[in-house]
């Protein structure tokens, strides 16, 4: 009797327990799907609101009142490494004749868009602007460097298939940076706003430590997954070549690494750049701009180098002034 009890009240709790599982499983798939419908919905807000000039470029187009002849712009390799007032004497010209608009993973699309927004500020400057192998390599899809027009220039679909789950991170800056972007635009901040100082240039002050400094630059993130045919390329190739038409002369620029790497030792690592060089200088050709790869620079030694990308103080005239050297004009 009481075996038949006991067999009774543990079928009734594999029941419950059984039930239970459902309906918790049930929960998590209802919470996942209205989670992922608001993240769509969300991401399809953020399309309609983004602005091409992103809030970190907004920003620093006040500078452009002086009406430069020199506009040095693109990613962090010149906004922490190219002196404008430095180069506006170099080229025997006055304080506000060169200026620096790179903002960190900087990108052409955005550039692009200034131009269009301000043709008169750009139409009879030189500009100068560098770039860098993850614009252009599918792979490389972290938060920090994902070029935002690119992504406004995805589906919602084509965006949540790409980023999710490991990828949500992108996704949620995306929606961030562009509500920035509308927030700069509807205040006119490149207009309105006040003049960055040292005409945009920031410095990096200190080196890393040498245990934080990479082994190798093949394996470095920007040539994670290595794919340069995909929407990235397409987009960010296809607005240097429209920025043609837009300045007096465009250059672009393939800055060099830390001299503490060999290329001749690392073959991933020649390679990959060699294909993105190859790519961005078979555009300037087809295009008409000039491209400048600089793989090393006389002078600039180990010491001057914050990190394997990015000079620091010590460097930054040494750069500039060879920078300023290579240019046609």
């Amino acid at each position: 009797m009481m075996r038949g009890l006991s067999l009774s009240h543990l079928t009734s709790l594999a029941r419950v327990q059984a039930a239970s599982a459902r309906w918790i499983a049930a929960a998590l798939l209802l919470t996942s799907v209205a989670w992922l419908a608001a993240l769509a919905g969300l991401l399809a807000l953020a399309g309609r609101v983004h602005d091409d000039v992103p809030a970190l470029l907004a920003v620093k187009l006040p500078l452009l009142r002086s009406r430069p002849e020199l506009i040095f712009a693109g990613e962090s390799r010149t906004v922490y490494q190219v002196d404008p007032n430095l180069a506006a004497q170099l080229i025997g010209k006055p304080p506000g004749s060169a200026v620096n608009l790179a903002y960190d993973a900087g990108e052409p699309l955005a550039l692009e868009a200034a131009m269009h927004r301000m043709p008169d500020r750009f139409r009879s400057a030189h500009v100068v602007v560098s770039v860098a192998p993850f614009l252009f390599n599918e792979g490389v899809r972290s938060a920090a460097v994902y070029p935002q027009d690119v992504a406004a220039r995805l589906g919602v679909t084509e965006l949540m298939a790409s980023f999710l789950p490991l990828r949500v991170g992108t996704l949620i800056r995306f929606i961030r940076e562009a509500f920035n972007a509308r927030l700069v635009a509807d205040q006119h901040t490149a207009d309105l706003g006040a003049q960055p100082v040292a005409f945009g240039l920031k410095m990096i002050d200190r080196s890393q430590p040498d245990d934080r400094w990479p082994a190798e630059i093949g394996s470095h993130a920007h040539y994670a997954n290595w794919d340069i045919s995909g929407p990235k390329a397409r987009f960010e190739i296809g607005a240097l070549c429209d920025m043609v038409a837009l300045t007096r002369q465009l250059t672009v620029v393939i800055p060099p690494w830390a001299p503490r790497y060999d290329r001749a030792r690392d073959s991933q690592w020649r390679d990959k750049d060699d294909q993105y060089t190859a790519l961005v200088t078979e555009a300037g050709r087809r295009c008409g701009f000039a491209v400048l790869t600089i793989q090393s620079i006389a002078g600039l030694e180990q010491g001057h180098y914050a990190d394997e990308m990015h000079v620091n103080a010590s460097g930054v005239p040494i750069y500039t002034r060879y920078l300023v050297s290579r240019l046609k004009r």
